[in-house]
């Protein structure tokens, strides 16, 4: 039976869809700006006002500064490693965590998820954790910038949700066979987990990407420096001489804020590329992983 809509319903749905296009818009075209600015001819750049909808000129040379800039290179290597190895270890630990905290016979399940749903209101501050690690001697080496976020309590949350949710005649059939607890969470519990896992690993890996504090406190090394930290170093600190060596000092100064451009879209379009490959489990995977029963 097809619903009857009345003109409530279609101003409604007409002023929500103006709100999401107006938002989408005020989203997308900063994004947008800097890609086309990051291609503009410096001058033409500097001298425009208003949007900016087309490049102005059009020249590479800003991408061909931040690409030979060794930093940036490193940067990338350092990212990559801390993405891969981090988010290997994040899913796979809250996994763990998530199907152990989710079974109904050991004790002391619900005092132990009360003690972890804690952590999401108080932490022991920044001084604490620094003294930590330290005094654990992770202090400039890459496991201090991938261990201090290795379990998140909301992606905990989700995970175990989501085991509860799956029938217990799974893991009963499994263990009248003589599957044991890894067994069952490894051969039968995670194959049929891929959209929350694929979640996970999003949630995380966008995370790793975009980190840089605890790096900033954590190394002293510019050699292990994450790529958002030497990002920063550019934006912030305005250190793009390095950057710029090689253009010549006039035009280096002209493609200052050129080379400011390039670095954003460098650093953001890997993660931006990667999404659309787990769009199709994120809805789903949050939603079984939110919903129990």
């Amino acid at each position: 039976m097809k619903e009857r809509r009345t003109i409530g319903n279609l101003i409604f749905d007409t002023l929500n869809i103006l709100a999401l296009i107006l938002l989408m818009i005020c989203t997308l075209y900063p994004f947008l700006y800097i890609a086309l600015g990051s291609v503009s001819e410096p001058d033409l750049l500097r001298s425009h006002e208003g949007l900016l909808f087309s490049p102005l000129g059009l020249q590479f040379d800003a991408y061909n500064a931040v690409l030979s800039n060794s930093m940036i290179l490193i940067g990338y290597r350092n990212t990559i490693i801390y993405v891969v190895l981090g988010t290997m270890l994040n899913v796979m630990l809250t996994a763990m965590m998530g199907f152990a905290l989710s079974r109904r016979g050991p004790l002391l399940v619900n005092g132990i998820m009360f003690a972890i749903v804690i952590t999401m209101f108080f932490g022991g501050g920044l001084i604490p954790t620094y003294l930590v690690m330290k005094q654990i001697g992770l202090i400039n080496s890459w496991f201090s910038v991938i261990f201090p976020g290795l379990i998140s309590t909301y992606n905990l949350i989700i995970m175990r949700t989501h085991f509860q949710s799956m029938p217990i005649e799974l893991e009963e059939s499994a263990k009248i066979d003589g599957a044991n607890d890894l067994m069952v969470l490894f051969r039968i519990m995670l194959p049929l987990s891929l959209p929350i896992l694929s979640v996970m690993m999003l949630y995380y890996g966008v995370g790793h990407w975009n980190a840089w504090f605890n790096a900033s406190i954590y190394l002293s090394d510019s050699n292990k420096y994450p790529l958002q930290l030497v990002l920063r170093n550019i934006l912030t600190l305005n250190s793009t001489d390095d950057t710029l060596v090689g253009l010549g000092s006039r035009k280096g100064q002209d493609m200052n804020e050129i080379v400011k451009y390039a670095c954003i879209m460098v650093s953001t379009l890997p993660i931006v590329m990667v999404y659309p490959f787990l769009q199709k489990y994120f809805v789903k995977g949050v939603m079984i992983g939110s919903i129990k029963g």
